[in-house]
């Protein structure tokens, strides 16, 4: 179709009405970290929308996450073509004009270069304000590097990450602390930089029976973009949760709802070794108690699961000791874990 537009300046000409559809966007949050508790409104038009389409939001942190919820990832267009959301805080905004069908992932690496797909458009913006993301900062322990987390992230409630809560000392432990600073509690974190796959991956780590039960030290694999398989994450867990009566270890394999994916246990005193072997659907989870001036080793715990088991993709092995947000109160002091190695056998 072709619509006669005409002004003083040029008389009357032709212009085509069937331009591609298009969003803008009207209103940007400030540019942040991200994080589960941070909110802003967002909000645009959209030109050339069919009815029953609908607006898809992503905020970057790290990758792209879907929003406003991962139970909620639809955002209606307004009768005058306006949309409007209020979604977690990134570094950017991105809006998918995507037509009734089309299923949004809970994460993505990067934007969809072109339509299709039941994707109809698509438009990212940086977010506003001076927001700039910490250098990356990285360590190495057993023969592999490892980044430290500097961002805060949801899990086990919102928490905070100091660079300076992860080192490792003249005689190559991994120190992990969690402590105040300036007046907030932050954890400490370290991801490997390369994925490993299946295998056998091993800790050793000294005495945490008495770790505070506000606090919680995990070995797992993570995969952001990893939604469909439960982000490939198998756990091995120290922390009583919040509950001083609760048993200390725990395996899991998510997600961690479904009783049978969870083996609890009790951490005895002393230096423990920690292990799990991933493999095509099992996972054999190992906890020992080095003892004697030999360091022999006596069971502790196992456990093997070949139910719901993940397949191996980009995940990367992550080491965290948190504030875990569950428990009554925050630690009585400084928490700290040592792992004394890190081992990894194909």
């Amino acid at each position: 179709m072709l619509l006669l537009t005409c002004n003083s300046a040029t008389g009357c000409g032709s212009v085509s009405s069937n331009a591609p559809p298009a969003i803008e966007f009207t209103t940007v949050p400030q540019a942040a970290a991200g994080g589960p508790g941070t909110f802003a409104q967002i909000a645009g038009r959209v030109t050339g929308a069919r009815p029953n389409q609908r607006i898809v939001l992503f905020a970057k942190s790290g990758v792209w996450w879907v929003q406003p919820l991962r139970s909620h990832p639809f955002t209606a267009i307004a009768g005058d073509s306006t949309w409007r959301a209020s979604i977690h805080l990134g570094t950017e905004y991105a809006a998918l004009l995507v037509d009734p069908e089309y299923r949004p992932p809970m994460t993505i690496a990067s934007l969809p270069q072109q339509v299709g797909g039941g994707i109809v458009a698509v438009a990212s913006v940086v977010g506003t304000g001076s927001f700039a993301t910490p250098e990356p900062r990285t360590l190495a322990f057993g023969g592999y590097d490892w980044q430290i987390r500097q961002l805060p992230n949801e899990r086990h409630g919102p928490n905070e990450y100091d660079g300076r809560n992860a080192w490792v000392d003249g005689d190559g432990h991994l120190h992990l602390l969690l402590t105040q600073r300036d007046g907030r509690w932050t954890s400490a974190e370290v991801q490997m930089t390369r994925s490993l796959g299946y295998g056998t991956y091993i800790v050793d780590v000294r005495d945490s029976s008495r770790l505070d039960p506000a606090a919680a030290f995990s070995m797992y694999t993570w995969d952001a973009l990893g939604a469909d398989q439960n982000y490939r994450e198998v756990n091995v867990d120290i922390s009583r949760w919040g509950d001083p009566r609760n048993m200390n270890g725990q395996y899991v394999v998510q997600p961690e709802y479904l009783a049978s994916n969870v083996f609890r246990f009790a951490i005895p005193s002393g230096l423990l070794t920690h292990s799990f072997r991933w493999e095509p659907a099992r996972v054999s989870f190992k906890t020992v108690q080095r003892t004697g001036a030999r360091r022999g080793a006596d069971l502790v715990a196992e456990r093997q699961f070949t139910a719901g088991v993940p397949v191996a993709g980009a995940e990367k092995l992550h080491m965290t000791l948190l504030y875990n947000r569950s428990a009554a109160g925050p630690p009585a002091g400084d928490v700290e874990v040592v792992v004394e190695k890190f081992a990894y056998l194909p």
